[in-house]
């Protein structure tokens, strides 16, 4: 199974398409969508599927892709084109509002499950949310085969640091739904991102119960708190 992703995005919103594009490719056939088996390479699909934006559920878009399960790695080699509804200016503008309503935040963002048992997110959290779409993406994208993929649950928990440079960065825990095995894989993530730029992520993923032993270098930055030391393992 294969989450889509258009390998470097730039922001939630040029991600509408790839997340919308998650929901037509688990399972893996599309609406439309052909196999071939190439005993050299493996296995390859060609997949044509529309996409709507994952907040609103409105129209994104027609994408065409082709997805190589190589027989020697796990990780799929992805080639997508979209065409779609929205121009790159108002894409630009949409990202542009929504970076602002995170970078004049007071106080640094700090927050536990999101979404709640019942299912909701507070309005004022919707940006968080949406920065751990557009990020644990490329964590499913990276972790997914040909017969296993993740859905993003919930987010146990985040942290905004703050920066001195304008770059906005949270560090998040955030548990992840394996499909079939209905598993539940927590993952720790550093997001940094700045309009027209792409988002960076870190991560690590560990079993339930255990904690993150290892990771690679962050960039500085600062949190209060405990939470702060634990983003410091990254």
């Amino acid at each position: 199974m294969l989450h889509s992703n258009l390998g470097n995005p730039e922001g939630p919103s040029p991600l509408r398409a790839p997340f919308a594009a998650h929901k037509a490719l688990i399972p893996l056939l599309a609406p439309s969508s052909l196999f071939q088996n190439i005993p050299e390479s493996g296995h390859k699909y060609y997949l044509q599927f529309s996409t709507e934006d994952y907040r609103t559920g409105e129209d994104a878009g027609n994408c065409l892709a082709t997805v190589l399960f190589p027989k020697k790695r796990s990780r799929p080699v992805v080639s997508i084109k979209c065409s779609h509804t929205k121009d790159q200016k108002e894409i630009q503008e949409e990202d542009n509002k929504f970076y602002q309503r995170i970078r004049h935040q007071s106080k640094p963002i700090t927050a536990s499950n999101i979404p709640d048992s019942y299912g909701n997110i507070e309005p004022a959290l919707e940006p968080v949310w949406a920065l751990a779409v557009a990020g644990s993406s490329s964590i499913m994208w990276e972790k997914s085969t040909e017969t296993l993929g993740y859905f993003l649950a919930q987010v146990k928990s985040v942290r905004q640091w703050m920066r001195k440079d304008d770059f906005i960065e949270f560090d998040y825990t955030v548990l992840l739904h394996e499909m079939p095995t209905q598993e539940i894989i927590s993952c720790h993530m550093r997001l940094t991102w700045l309009p027209g730029q792409p988002l960076k992520v870190k991560h690590f993923c560990a079993p339930e119960g255990h904690g993150a032993e290892q990771g690679s270098g962050a960039e500085s930055g600062s949190a209060a708190g405990p939470a702060a030391e634990k983003g410091a393992s990254f």
